[in-house]
């Protein structure tokens, strides 16, 4: 494990000499986290910020989304895709944390420890290990890091995962091998490499930042 943490440290250091030290959006409270995570499955950014954004337009809180006809939500999320299947969900989601806590906040989770936090959060439809962790990391400032499809791939080509590892399992992984206080760079370089160099068909590996501690980068030609 600890070659491996070293070899993470060095592609973090060598991804902040590239791209610098990434910012997201501002952060959102976690409710609207969990809910614009699940708006992002199986879309782009930009359709789901578009069905977050016409939700919020339309309800004027996270109770009336939760009380509202179905039909009501699902219209207003079409932008972000598959509204059919998120809008039940969502709904779904916002019932049990209300019956289960008795309001719609979620701060009492940086009262847990990240495991207990995400076990809390999984145990809900819909919400899987990328959206937990997504809300964990972004909205609570907890130790926890995302992987998604760009994580998943680039992670396995440059031997910070097993081959084999499920996305799942990469999760609680990557956070053994990533030191907490990169998570939150990491995790945003790692797909900035994903969409602009590392692609799923055709990865540039001659432009890649990390090529020369990359076994997969190291065998391609200039």
């Amino acid at each position: 494990m600890k070659h491996l943490q070293k070899r993470a440290l060095v592609i973090h250091n060598k991804l902040i000499e590239a791209f610098g030290e990434p910012v997201w959006r501002t952060p959102l409270p976690a409710i609207d986290e969990l809910v614009s995570t699940i708006l992002s499955q199986n879309t782009n950014d930009i359709n789901r910020d578009r069905g977050f954004n016409a939700l919020r337009a339309k309800f004027p809180n996270w109770e009336a989304v939760r009380d509202a006809s179905p039909e009501e939500v699902v219209e207003a999320i079409r932008p972000a895709g598959l509204a059919n299947q998120k809008g039940p969900r969502i709904q779904q989601v916002l019932r049990a944390i209300t019956m289960e806590r008795g309001s719609l906040n979620l701060d009492f989770l940086t009262d847990l420890s990240v495991d207990e936090a995400r076990a809390w959060l999984t145990k809900f439809n819909g919400v899987g290990p990328k959206t937990a962790a997504i809300v964990l990391c972004f909205s609570l400032n907890m130790s926890a890091f995302p992987v998604d499809t760009h994580i998943y791939r680039v992670s396995g080509r440059i031997g910070l995962r097993p081959e084999k590892m499920t996305v799942e399992q990469a999760h609680t992984h990557l956070e053994s091998v990533f030191s907490p206080e990169t998570y939150y760079a990491a995790h945003l370089n790692i797909i900035r490499l994903g969409r602009e160099v590392c692609g799923a068909r055709k990865p540039n590996c001659p432009q890649c930042p990390i090529r020369e501690v990359c076994d997969h980068g190291a065998n391609v030609n200039p």
